[in-house]
């Protein structure tokens, strides 16, 4: 049988509630918390506290923060008043049952309602890709059309044109010009050139990210770090950098496991780079703070 809590202080002011709940010898991390508009209850095993409202909350905005031996509530009235008590006043045992049982109810109503609005405003997400995708293409298209006097077809090309190099360096002025498509363009032609140039997957992975074709992205860093073996300090900033766009594409992704081993792997190739650890270090963050 839980043993029911009664010392607890609270304060208010016209439009909130602060209660401070004391947690003896109860780790923070086990107590549970159900808060609806009129109604709160914490589990902290042996321990109970439930308190029936005096007036209704809002309970969506309304916040509890759990350490220091306590638990301190906000809550947000949804009427500018002050109440007279923090519960209320001679609620009988039939009267608490139905407003538990409402209360449960009611939460699953909204755990419902938030699930639907997040599938739709993943369909809503969804569609706008589709949206940006097909502008992107039509874009590329354009891009391909602006930068034929630039980046002409292999066959109208002069014969010092048709240098990877020359078509690297190319790519590294229209990247520097922040036209990522005719870099792509010029990176393509020198990869039909000579495919095996690890600097090539290198930057086109860098245009990739900038225009959040993080897939093609990915699939460039792999291959940088595919031709760039085997593993000697002439290639390091190569292997270091195709790692951190792979772990940079990865993370855009959320997928923050496989950004973090590459991010890991670019600090044992450069340990003295500050960027790239505290980049590590928040990616670690995000990572605890998801398997809360």
């Amino acid at each position: 049988m839980p043993l029911q809590v009664r010392e607890y202080s609270w304060q208010q002011t016209d439009g909130t509630v602060h209660l401070s709940l004391p947690l003896p010898g109860v780790r923070p991390a086990t107590a549970h918390i159900f808060c609806t508009e009129n109604y709160l209850k914490v589990n902290f095993s042996p321990f109970i506290f439930e308190v029936f409202l005096y007036a209704p909350i809002d309970d969506i905005n309304s916040k509890a923060k759990v350490g220091d031996g306590a638990i301190l509530f906000t809550l947000y009235k949804k009427t500018a008043a002050m109440w007279e008590t923090l519960s209320m006043a001679n609620v009988d045992k039939e009267t608490m049952q139905r407003i538990r049982e409402e209360s449960i109810i009611r939460a699953q109503e909204k755990a419902k309602e938030l699930s639907e609005a997040k599938a739709t405003a993943k369909r809503e997400d969804q569609n706008y890709a589709l949206r940006v995708m097909m502008k992107w293409l039509l874009k590329q298209a354009e891009a391909r059309r602006a930068t034929n006097a630039d980046i002409p077809e292999m066959c109208d090309m002069k014969e010092e044109e048709k240098n990877p190099e020359w078509l690297r360096d190319k790519g590294n002025q229209m990247f520097a010009m922040e036209n990522y498509l005719a870099a792509i363009n010029a990176y393509n032609l020198a990869i039909q050139l000579n495919k095996e140039i690890p600097t090539l997957y290198l930057n086109r992975a860098a245009c990739h990210l900038k225009l959040k074709n993080l897939h093609k992205a990915i699939e460039d860093s792999s291959k940088a770090l595919d031709l760039l073996t085997p593993p000697v300090a002439d290639n390091a900033s190569g292997r270091a950098k195709a790692h951190v766009r792979r772990g940079t594409a990865f993370c855009q992704l959320e997928l923050y496991v496989e950004g973090l081993q590459d991010y890991e792997a670019a600090l044992k190739i450069d340990p003295s780079n500050k960027i790239v650890e505290q980049d590590a270090e928040n990616i670690r963050r995000i990572i605890q703070g998801s398997e809360l």
